[in-house]
């Protein structure tokens, strides 16, 4: 067995994570400091390895579970007033009031460490209401719709351009869970949408959102930095959102956008 050292910022760890398991890591854990390291087998291609994840070292490892020790850095999380995120194999029960969602670290964005997941957690707490469809746009694991589930929404559904992050999300979400994005979805079928993806993205798909959107729906927006959200914002309104708020959680955001009635 051997293990390579990846650096680089907090922020990436989710999403890189989520890489290295699905190229056969037997176990990360976070660095002291920052950055990762990953376990092989040693049937593993160390060289091509370490050039895709641009790893600053590699060394040979002692035979041990690094899965179990991976998975032991992995504790239950706090989100907003509602939510309790805990890993898949672990049994702690919810503190009352709040609702218990299981998730697999690692095998698809949006396991609730990352801000960006954070605030659309908390973002959903303010703006879902009974009877409200939602829309979930590059689902990850499902963990926004699952949350609006919860939260009694009436109709829930979730999209992820990812045939395998649809499977996963299929697991917690149900099946209304579809390979493919918002060009799939009929006009006016939603009241809420979340998009936890990148700005590029959002802006590509913006015209679709707010088509989907019905008259006094809104959107929540995020997946980017502060500094990104006026660009998003602008083509959103460009498109005929209003905009009503943005929030933030470090250098992250997430912009609240209405399509008029």
């Amino acid at each position: 067995m051997f293990s390579i050292e990846i650096e680089c910022p907090p922020e990436q760890n989710e999403l890189l994570i989520a890489e290295l398991w699905a190229d056969g890591s037997a176990g990360i854990v976070e660095l002291e400091g920052g950055g990762l390291r990953a376990f092989f087998e040693d049937d593993a291609d160390r060289g091509a390895l370490a050039e895709r994840f641009h790893a600053v070292s590699w060394r040979r490892e002692e035979q041990r579970d690094w899965v179990a020790m991976s998975r032991a850095n992995w504790e239950p999380l706090l989100v907003g007033e509602r939510f309790f995120l805990v890993p898949e194999w672990r049994d702690d029960p919810a503190p009352e009031g709040r609702f218990r969602i299981a998730v697999n670290p690692g095998m698809a964005f949006g396991t609730g460490r990352h801000e960006t997941t954070q605030l659309c957690l908390e973002a959903l707490e303010a703006y879902v209401r009974p009877g409200v469809r939602v829309l979930d746009v590059g689902t990850g694991c499902g963990i926004l719709a699952q949350a609006a589930t919860l939260l009694g929404a009436e109709r829930v559904w979730a999209c992820d351009i990812d045939p395998e992050a649809v499977e996963i999300a299929r697991g917690g979400a149900g099946a209304n869970v579809f390979t493919g994005s918002a060009d799939a979805v009929r006009h006016g079928a939603a009241g809420l949408i979340a998009a936890n993806i990148s700005p590029e993205t959002i802006m590509r798909l913006a015209p679709e959102l707010m088509r989907c959107l019905s008259p006094g729906g809104v959107a929540l927006l995020s997946g980017f930095e502060g500094h990104e959200a006026a660009a998003v914002q602008a083509e959103l309104e460009r498109r005929g959102g209003r905009f009503c708020e943005t929030q933030n959680k470090g250098t992250w955001a997430l912009l609240v956008v209405q399509r008029p009635c």
